[in-house]
């Protein structure tokens, strides 16, 4: 065979197909499918014993696509290695370089960091040779993961049960929603009031009169209320006053537009405003970079590489998007000069941000050859970046102080005035917003009378911590310095998929199997599952990807101490092991003793003749309170989803059920049950269940005996 074509292995089947469209005759194109080596599961593959050399073998099932890669190398006049262009399609590359018998320090490697026939002619026309300190980069974090991993985890098994895994960032991220969870439940509410006023200008103007007011300073000290007593004592001092306008102050404020995507705020985004999952997302927005087939324009990139932590944007892409604005939107919306933001300090800025391929690529323009989920990422994406180069939002600010017998009440609006960015995109938020703000501001001025029209009293509880969504995790752990943008979505989908946490409506949930582990992890590895290590040690990982640092180092110093609590762990594991427990159930089926056994779900009854008799049955553990509804007894149970909940005994028939444990005592102030509660002192609170009262009293040390 005449030796011709030019081969270009890139990573997946879909971008390959995009890239042949490309490039046409003289180029052959193939797809690796991801790694086509790697370290044995069947073993270690990291020798401690020989300065931490990694034994790398094909993957099982890669070798029909090794040998297809091979004959096109050997039938090819040059070989391009075009894997995706971050520290692991580096690796990627490298690995096949090894196994193609090409010297990495040739001219072999491109990049392109968007799939548009520009960009991948363009990397054409510049090959360089591999970057051996991205290479080293993932073979630390290879090497680290499967030292952490292989070694703890035969631990788990004997202390908990077969196929249960540890990791260095899925262990600190379960961790994360472990302790959120004890927070929420040592937290004990505190009761308070606010006093809203309607009141009205006597004599109107022609513009709003009727605006809404809040108590602010009672004799000149700052409103504190904390019992209905005297927020209702407030609410009727102002009944009985007259009042009138003290003090007006007008301001403006300026909304900036927030930062073209990067992949965590893309993840936290698209989990806010379209429901996604962190594992969607990146599946979803891979697809639009690897290219769709669009109606009219062929086969496309919608949008630049998806994994990134960098916020910058190129000089083409920049003045695109500036040319763009005034033509569709108008003059007034482009600032003067362009909008530069600040990334992460640890952000590694190899790629910038997230953003579309071509800024006249509207996504109306490509809806009918996207699915419904590709296009509303693609909306989000697209308006995202627009809005980025476009002018603030400006709101007139009017803040009020109206005084009247000593009570003093103010009032705070604001009135958009120009929509700037705020006309195409606006951020989401995690929190729950309040409305504070007044389409149109009431015309007042200093000295003028106000009538009081009604007041209300309102009683608040503080709120604990929110439960990490996966939106609010990846920020904490972006925070943090926990993993890095590639390491997200795995870690949340693992750490779901193994049992250790749960996901519910959005919020996510420790099981009682992650509580479990979590607490071993911290008894025998602390420092493996401290967020400040696991964050330092992401640190010199990114020093070695900038060759500051040589790898291996970063294992030596790393695996003394870890083998030294490993050694410590094996040695003391046997004091703390879970055995089968004997009951005083008998089997059913077989007549023998039960055990007590620990599953995904927790403990439940098992027959010591397994295999021979598979009979389980779950344990019932009956409470001291008694049922609100019926009197019956109350059990201890868990969900579907794995979260600890107290029932009846007599369901379906009653269908009371709690998330906080009851207690038989009754509220003195509303009859209502009381749930017990552990503060973070280790104090007992029983807590009045009625959301209108929650009543409380710490239960002293002599009756909790």
């Amino acid at each position: 065979m005449a030796i011709s074509n030019k081969l270009v292995i890139v990573e997946s089947p879909a971008k390959a197909g995009t890239i042949s469209k490309y490039l046409g005759k003289g180029y052959k194109v193939e797809a690796s499918q991801g790694h086509i080596r790697d370290l044995p599961k069947s073993q270690l593959g990291v020798d401690v014993d020989d300065d931490f050399e990694m034994k790398y073998i094909t993957i099982h099932g890669r070798g029909k696509i090794l040998s297809k890669i091979r004959k096109e190398a050997k039938n090819a006049s040059t070989v391009y290695l075009a894997t995706d262009p971050d520290r692991e399609g580096e690796a990627i590359s490298w690995h096949l370089a090894q196994t193609l018998g090409i010297d990495p320090e040739s001219a072999c490697r491109i990049e392109f960091h968007e799939v548009t026939p520009k960009a991948v002619k363009a990397a054409l026309q510049n090959p360089r040779k591999i970057n051996m300190d991205l290479v080293d980069s993932q073979q630390a974090r290879r090497a680290l993961d499967r030292l952490v991993g292989y070694k703890i985890s035969p631990l788990l098994w004997a202390k908990v049960k077969k196929g249960l895994s540890a990791g260095r960032v899925q262990s600190v991220a379960t961790r994360m929603v472990v302790e959120r969870e004890k927070e929420i439940e040592a937290f004990i509410p505190d009761e308070f009031w606010d006093v809203d006023v309607v009141a009205t200008l006597p004599v109107p103007r022609g513009r709003k009169t009727s605006f809404r007011m809040r108590l602010a300073t009672i004799d000149g000290e700052k409103a504190e209320l904390t019992n209905g007593t005297d927020a209702n004592a407030a609410a009727q001092r102002i009944r009985e006053n007259d009042f009138a306008v003290y003090a007006i102050r007008m301001g403006e404020r300026r909304k900036q537009p927030a930062p073209p995507f990067t992949t965590s705020s893309l993840q936290q985004e698209a989990g806010r405003k379209l429901n996604f999952t962190t594992l969607k997302t990146m599946q979803i927005v891979q697809q639009l970079y690897e290219g769709v087939d669009l109606a009219s324009g062929g086969t496309q990139g919608l949008v630049t590489y998806i994994r990134t932590d960098s916020v910058r944007i190129s000089d083409d892409a920049m003045n695109a998007v500036r040319a763009y604005i005034p033509v569709v939107y108008g003059k007034d919306y482009l600032p003067e000069e362009p909008i530069m933001y600040k990334g992460n300090r640890d952000a590694q800025d190899a790629h910038e941000a997230i953003r579309p391929t071509d800024i006249s690529r509207t996504p109306e323009s490509v809806a009918s050859s996207l699915t419904h989920d590709q296009y509303k990422l693609y909306r989000l994406i697209y308006y995202r970046f627009l809005a980025s180069q476009m002018k603030n939002a400006v709101y007139d600010t009017m803040t009020m102080d109206v005084n009247g017998g000593g009570m003093g009440l103010r009032f705070y609006g604001e009135h958009k005035r120009f929509a700037g960015f705020t006309c195409v995109y606006e951020e989401g938020t995690d929190e729950q917003q309040t409305e504070t703000a007044e389409s149109m501001l009431p015309d007042f001025k200093e000295g003028d009378p106000v009538r009081i029209e009604d007041v209300t009293a309102e009683q608040h509880f503080t709120q604990p911590p929110a439960r990490y969504t996966e939106a609010t995790l990846v920020r904490t752990m972006e925070e943090k310095g926990i993993g890095r943008p590639s390491t997200y979505a795995p870690t949340i989908s693992t750490i779901i998929s193994r049992g250790y946490v749960a996901r519910e409506s959005k919020r996510l949930y420790p099981t009682e199997l992650g509580c479990m582990i979590t607490d071993m992890m911290c008894d025998y590895f602390g420092e493996i599952v401290d967020t400040e290590f696991t964050a330092s040690l992401e640190t010199q990982l990114d020093e070695v990807e900038e060759g500051k640092t040589e790898w291996k180092k970063v294992i030596r110093q790393f695996y003394p101490e870890f083998n030294e609590m490993l050694q410590k762990a094996e040695s003391a594991i046997e004091k703390v092991e879970i055995k089968a427990e004997e009951s005083d159930v008998i089997c059913d089926k077989c007549g023998a003793r039960m055990v007590y056994r620990v599953g995904r779900f927790g403990k439940f009854l098992a027959c010591p003749n397994f295999p021979d008799c598979r009979n389980t049955q779950p344990i019932l553990n009956y409470i001291e309170a008694s049922c609100p509804k019926c009197g019956g007894r109350l059990l201890e149970k868990i969900s579907k989803k794995n979260r600890r909940f107290y029932g009846c005994e007599h369901y379906p028939e009653c269908d009371f059920v709690s998330w906080e444990k009851p207690v038989e005592e009754k509220c003195p102030k509303c009859g209502s049950y009381m749930t017990e509660k552990l503060n973070n002192k280790g104090e007992t609170w029983h807590l009045c269940a009625n959301e209108t009262c929650r009543y409380r009293v710490q239960v002293q040390k002599e009756e909790q005996e």
